[in-house]
């Protein structure tokens, strides 16, 4: 996978990491603007995580080949 593809995949992962928060909390269909700080930080929390845990697996997956990742995510 290429390094736009994956960060595609990354950009739709963490989509989805917070369209499930937002469904779980029944608050799919308002807009951003009636959602208070704390919904998005819990949103933001979200698809951070989602990148963590997608450029971790990453890195596992192949050793060596993703320096700036690797230091991105260890610094």
């Amino acid at each position: 996978m290429t390094d736009a593809e994956w960060q595609a995949h990354v950009t739709r992962q963490a989509a989805k990491a917070i369209g499930e928060w937002l469904e779980a909390r029944g608050k799919l269909h308002q807009p951003i603007r009636a959602l208070a700080l704390w919904e998005l930080e819990a949103m933001a929390q979200a698809a951070i995580g989602s990148f963590i845990v997608l450029g971790c697996s990453r890195i596992k997956a192949e050793p060596g080949e993703h320096t700036e990742l690797t230091q991105f995510l260890l610094a």
